[in-house]
């Protein structure tokens, strides 16, 4: 097992990245003071998983499980099924000490990070990510939210776990799409912070698709370095933290556009490309870095290219993303594979050319 500190103070934790690590988590949750009751909020695919391991290894360090299920999907990210979430963890006689364990992919980890950002004002939380996904990007950094509408994470709050367990085991479970889909986020990473993390992707790709157990810790435990690391420098993304950001404004928006048939990694492998082209015609980027990011996301088994999406959805969608500030649309762009900036400077006209190809 391997640790990494997320250094923020008092709010400060660790984000601990191994095999078979699920089992020890009522003994980690002793050592950072918690005892007593436990709420574990999953969904129905995970539950019939990984719960059983969990409760177990909860209920040997004397802790008391109430496991409180959900249906999967990105829908229940919802300010309903949180209501329903908080009636629950009421009936359950939650205390303001009882943590809330958050077991799942990203849906779970923002919905019940949400949830514990907000009952009771808040109380313990802890994030078990078991998509790569989530063990690379949304279990890490405190962002919490619920869906409003048509529109991504509208509803939210910056609220740090106070231990992240990333089992790598859980992957194995893991449909390949489920797989891919997450290596978007790990690309991304490589993409906006290291060009040697970038290189060492292409080369190994392959070992990685094939759930190669070593490979997957090894990029697993680099996306949440570089992570961590932007983090610390910017808790609240007031400023270098949005390069994290890099994809998403497209990708949000064509995801939103798609009515959420598209998956998440797709949608931001099809986002960091048209970043990328946005790039290089504003004479930023070199042609060949567009072309080695294209080929890796390929390589990865995620689309390079924008889908039949309706232009003026995919736009306005865009409009409403959290980015835009005083009108403008926010765009993290490459000056080069592993350097990433930040620009409000892309004009609407660009956009559509490179989405569209409009003139």
């Amino acid at each position: 097992m391997k640790k990494v500190k997320v250094e923020l103070g008092s709010r400060g934790y660790e984000v601990r990245v191994g095999a078979d690590l699920l089992a020890r988590t009522g003994l980690w949750l002793k050592e950072i003071g918690l005892s007593g009751k436990a709420a574990i909020i999953t969904d129905t695919t995970v539950k019939g998983l990984y719960v059983d391991v969990l409760v177990r290894g909860l209920a040997s360090a004397g802790f008391d499980a109430t496991v409180l299920e959900v249906p999967a999907g990105e829908e229940q990210k919802s300010l309903e099924t949180a209501g329903r979430l908080y009636s629950e963890l009421s009936d359950a006689y939650a205390e303001r000490t009882t943590p809330v364990l958050a077991l799942g992919g990203g849906v779970i980890g923002d919905l019940a990070g949400f949830v514990a950002a907000t009952y009771m004002r808040g109380v313990p939380l802890i994030q078990i990510p078991t998509t790569l996904l989530a063990q690379v990007d949304s279990s890490i950094g405190g962002k919490t939210a619920v869906d409003h509408g048509q529109l991504k994470n509208m509803i939210g709050v910056f609220y740090q776990p106070k231990l992240v367990i990333t089992d790598v085991d859980t992957l194995k479970t893991l449909p390949e799409v489920e797989l891919t889909n997450g290596m978007a986020e790990v690309i991304k990473h490589a993409a906006i912070r290291s060009s040697s993390f970038f290189e060492f992707l292409d080369d190994n790709l392959e070992r990685v698709r094939a759930f190669h157990e070593g490979m997957l810790e090894k990029i697993v435990l680099e996306s949440v370095r570089i992570k961590a690391e932007v983090v610390e420098k910017d808790e609240k993304e007031s400023g270098l933290r949005a390069i994290l950001n890099y994809g998403h404004t497209v990708g949000h928006a064509v995801e939103t556009a798609s009515d959420f048939r598209l998956k998440h990694g797709q949608a931001v492998a099809i986002g960091m490309v048209a970043a990328a082209r946005i790039s290089n015609r504003m004479g930023i980027l070199g042609e060949d870095d567009v072309m080695q990011l294209e080929k890796v996301i390929k390589k990865a088994g995620l689309p390079a290219e924008m889908p039949d999406l309706d232009k003026e959805k995919v736009m306005r969608a865009m409009k409403h993303d959290k980015k835009v500030a005083q009108d403008k649309i926010r765009f993290v762009l490459l000056k080069s594979i592993g350097n990433a900036f930040i620009t409000d400077e892309v004009s609407p006209s660009l956009v559509e050319e490179v989405l569209f190809g409009q003139k």
